[in-house]
């Protein structure tokens, strides 16, 4: 758990996406009033996608190492993604920025992996106000054909499949992506594909899903991943064969209780291989994004430490 001391909080700088699905006028101002009760504050609001990214790119190339600029990224997972890739650009993020994330969209999984349940004011102040929380160099990876930076976590087969089915449901928020989830278990066929990690093979065969991270949870109330640790270095990985039916999945992602079973393999590494044998396209996802067009093979890395974070992570051994 890489923790570094900050010597004082320059300022605050709040990222806000009036597109993501929760995001209101009256939010950004709450939150940047509770930001000015420990250090300038300054407002940014994105346009268009990739305006976060440009902002965030512009605050980390002013970074000193004498204070830190805390990033306040509200919005959703997308929104975070963008203010990540800003920071780290190439390489890592300097020690002078720190994250701080506030949730504002539909899944939120990034503030739950930093902050568990906790409502936002809370973690805002002990991020802030009291002194108890450092910055935390996280881990992320990358996808080493594209170049695509990965914070939360990837997926391929069913937990991406949702993100298609969700498109034509009328829900909104987490019930959208619970439903999504269960339509594409009743219309998932399995795809023949192998899981190599730090070159080891690990599956081959009809694969239902193999996720990579990252995050614990996955559109907030999915626990695909509950043994990750954010800054360990590692990659978990999480793949079910085909002998769990697809529609058993959702409710046993919901608890966790896929870990353990015959068919799940649940192990670490920094490089992970995710292959289609049957050459035909991976269903490819990262931070709730469908990738399209990303083929047949793609290698995902670990960058460990490469993103300061306020945050205070639940232990793994918590289930929520």
């Amino acid at each position: 758990m890489a923790d570094f001391p900050v010597p004082r909080l320059e300022s605050c700088l709040v990222v806000a996406n009036p597109r993501a699905g929760s995001v209101t006028r009256e939010l950004i101002d709450d939150v940047a009033e509770r930001c000015a009760r420990h250090a300038e504050v300054r407002l940014a609001w994105t346009a268009r996608p990739g305006d976060a990214t440009a902002i965030a790119a512009q605050e980390a190339a002013v970074a000193r190492s004498s204070g830190v600029r805390v990033v306040v990224a509200v919005g959703g997972d997308g929104t975070v993604l963008e203010v990540v890739e800003g920071l780290v650009g190439d390489g890592r993020a300097p020690d002078g920025v720190a994250l701080l994330v506030v949730p504002g969209g539909t899944g939120n999984s990034d503030y739950r992996s930093h902050w568990g349940e906790r409502p936002w004011q809370q973690s805002l102040e002990k991020a802030l106000g009291d002194g108890t929380v450092t910055p935390r160099r996280l881990d992320l990876a990358r996808v080493r054909e594209s170049g695509e930076l990965i914070v939360l976590g990837a997926g391929v087969g069913l937990t991406a499949e949702v993100l298609r089915s969700a498109r034509g449901i009328e829900l909104r928020g987490k019930d959208r992506l619970r439903a999504g989830l269960d339509h594409a278990a009743t219309h998932y066929t399995p795809f023949p594909g192998r899981v190599t990690v730090d070159g080891i093979v690990v599956h081959k065969g009809e694969t239902v899903l193999a996720n990579v991270g990252g995050g614990r949870h996955r559109a907030w109330q999915f626990l695909v991943l509950p043994d990750s640790v954010l800054d360990d270095g590692l990659l978990d990985v999480c793949v079910m064969g085909a002998e769990v039916p697809a529609t058993d999945v959702p409710e046993l992602l919901r608890t966790g209780a896929h870990v353990g079973l015959d068919a799940t393999v649940y192990t670490r590494g920094r490089r992970v291989v995710l292959e289609r044998t049957d050459g035909q396209p991976l269903c490819f996802e990262h931070d709730g994004e469908l990738i399209a067009d990303c083929g047949s093979r793609l290698t995902v890395d670990v960058l460990p430490g490469a993103l300061p974070v306020l945050c205070a992570p639940a232990d793994p051994s918590d289930p929520r």
